[in-house]
């Protein structure tokens, strides 16, 4: 993608809209395993060490995609400190989604506990085990989790304010949709 692109390259905005799916899916499914003690607990825990995987495995390559084609242009009308939030959100969605499933890896090594995949596949352990390293890991992810959750809830707002309010391109930028298939909409006057 060359750097005067309106637009993220096909690829970026599959890798985006698939992983919102994954990341909120993960949220909900972690509030889920960690209300219940119901038969369903385990096959959550199985989906939510998966899919946290799969999500760092996807974040990886994200970032990697986002380094070798970068980003469209942020609208030169945007004030500065619009820009300078958009810019640190998006430092912050990259180091949850990198560093939440990190910590829970980590989490579950120093509690003893096995990560195991679907189809069985067994990670190694990335720490010792420690009983308190165990419980610090765990308040991490849970605190971390809620701001995640707050930060997902912060780009939605962001995305929903330039695609209905602004009408700057920074939410067609990202849309799903192709140019040609949106309805077309006329500014506010």
């Amino acid at each position: 993608m060359s750097s005067d692109s309106a637009h993220f390259t096909v690829l970026q905005r599959a890798l985006h809209w698939l992983m919102a799916i994954g990341i909120l899916a993960m949220l909900f499914i972690g509030v889920g395993m960690v209300s219940t003690v119901a038969p369903k607990y385990l096959p959550l825990v199985e989906t939510h060490k998966t899919l946290g995987i799969a999500i760092l495995v996807l974040a990886l390559f994200r970032l990697a995609v986002r380094f070798i084609y970068g980003s469209p242009p942020l609208p030169a009308s945007m004030p500065a400190p619009m820009k300078l939030a958009a810019h640190l959100s998006h430092y912050g969605l990259y180091a949850l989604m990198i560093g939440m499933p990190l910590i829970g890896w980590a989490m579950l090594s120093a509690g003893a506990y096995p990560v195991v995949l679907y189809g069985g596949i067994r990670l190694p352990a990335i720490l010792p085990q420690s009983d308190q390293l165990h419980a610090l890991l765990w308040q991490a992810h849970v605190y971390l989790a809620f701001a995640f959750f707050a930060l997902i809830l912060m780009h939605l707002a962001a995305g929903l304010f330039h695609a209905l309010i602004r009408r700057d391109g920074v939410f067609e930028s990202m849309s799903p949709l192709p140019a040609g298939t949106r309805p077309e909409t006329t500014p506010a006057e």
